[in-house]
């Protein structure tokens, strides 16, 4: 790998803010966490529940953000501006269309969905609650997920950020406010959170709208089926990548609480250190969308060569810190001995893995860009049955801790193989609007 390219500074300056946006969310979530902790455990409990449940449903349907993001980069880079900024208005009416649908089926199902989820008694009562009152500002997050995929796609990142953050500090005062000054306890938090999402939403629509030249915040049918053409593909990818992690954490259950404590240690991590590789995934999302809708099929693939490249490096990175803390990180999250056990018998295949991980999050990302949305969702059902197999095999073999997370290797490894051919093959590299 080179040591410079003259890709390196488009990329980072896309990357950050992107890092900074992704970051958001989890600060989101534990910002509910820190206020809710001190109302008790059943509270933290339903909590725990809630999220989980509203976890898989924004990352399901993330493809309103990705699929948004391909296609405005691509019409951009084509010349198409007033189509690129038209693909923005139908992102905002797709997005309120499933937002009020799935609130809708939530507020409904809330009682069914916990009980699934294991919810019992005082838990089960908090957390229907939770999802009833936080179902009102689902149609707004979800406008915020096409929102952010439009902006990414004209490359404004900074205006996501700004919102994100804007909204943080209002749900942080609105908790504050309504658990503790008003003694609304977890409805205050559901509350809080459910008007800080309608006024992220508001921020999106309004920095949309002025973007829009007269009549092209109309519904254009074509415009929207173009979007959803990729986005059912990313859906597909999504829901089998959500199934692999669900059935390894199902798995891992089976071989006792110790072991699940430690996967819940390691999987944690998993998502932090994913963040700031997912931060290069959006900018080859921009980058390569725009370079092949202006045809440029040499820099389409330069700059993706060069992300793929970084994301290894950083994930390579990631690793030594890893195993040089192996007897510390894990210390910080448990002090008891068989989680520590546990932990140690996972911890050198979850390290290692981290260069795969940047080499497939750098893929995914430029495929995505790419439009390549049914190579996306076959190499990813591929991937999820052979983790499967092995997690089956950990099952029936008391593999233990160590099988469940060589399955998961596994499923990266099978996507890395797949996703790298596809690259280097070059059958995603195709040009224009059209």
């Amino acid at each position: 790998m080179r040591l410079r390219s003259p890709y390196d500074r488009e990329i980072f300056r896309l990357a950050l803010p992107a890092l900074g946006a992704l970051a958001a969310e989890p600060l989101y979530l534990l910002v509910d966490t820190a206020i809710v902790d001190h109302l008790g455990r059943a509270q933290l409990a339903a909590l725990g529940i809630a999220f989980t449940i509203l976890g898989g449903v924004f990352a399901i349907f993330n493809f309103l953000q990705y699929g948004t993001t391909a296609q405005v980069a691509r019409a951009g880079g084509a010349g198409e501006k007033a189509t690129a900024r038209q693909l923005g208005a139908q992102a905002v009416w797709l997005s309120l269309a499933f937002g009020v649908a799935v609130s809708v089926l939530i507020a409904l199902l809330a009682q069914p969905l916990v009980a699934l989820m294991g919810g019992e008694g005082r838990t089960a009562d908090y957390a229907v609650t939770y999802l009833q009152i936080a179902a009102v500002g689902f149609p707004a997050a979800f406008i915020a997920l096409g929102g952010q995929g439009y902006l990414r796609g004209v490359a404004d990142l900074r205006t996501p950020l700004v919102i994100l953050i804007a909204g943080n500090v209002v749900n942080v005062v609105l908790e504050v406010w309504l658990v503790y000054g008003l003694d609304r306890g977890i409805e205050g938090s559901a509350w809080g959170t459910a008007f800080a999402q309608l006024g992220m939403g508001a921020a999106f629509v309004v920095v949309i709208l002025r973007r829009l030249a007269p009549g092209e915040s109309r519904v254009r049918p074509a415009l929207a089926r173009r979007v959803l053409s990729l986005g059912k593909w990313i859906f597909i990818r999504t829901t089998a990548l959500m199934g692999s992690i669900v059935l390894a954490g199902a798995v891992a259950t089976r071989f006792g609480d110790a072991s699940i404590a430690a996967h819940q240690i390691a999987f944690q991590l998993w998502v932090f250190l994913a963040l700031v590789l997912d931060s290069v995934a959006i900018a080859g999302q921009i980058m390569v969308g725009r370079e092949l809708g202006a045809g440029r099929r040499e820099e389409a693939y330069g700059a993706g060569e060069r992300m793929i490249w970084l994301s290894v490096a950083l994930g390579g990175a990631f690793a030594v810190v890893l195993l040089a803390l192996t007897s510390v990180l894990p210390r910080a999250f448990t002090g008891d001995a068989s989680v520590l056990d546990q932990t140690a018998l996972l911890w050198p295949p979850f390290a290692l893995m981290q260069p795969l991980n940047g080499a497939v999050f750098a893929l995914d990302g430029i495929l995505i860009g790419a439009s390549d949305g049914p190579f996306l969702a076959g190499s990813m059902v591929a991937a999820f049955v052979a983790c499967a197999v092995v997690l089956a095999a950990a099952l029936a073999g008391d593999w233990g801790i160590r099988g469940v997370w060589a399955a998961l290797v596994v499923l990266i490894l099978v996507r890395l193989t797949l996703m790298g051919t596809r690259f280097r093959r070059g059958q995603w590299l195709v040009t224009g609007w059209a």
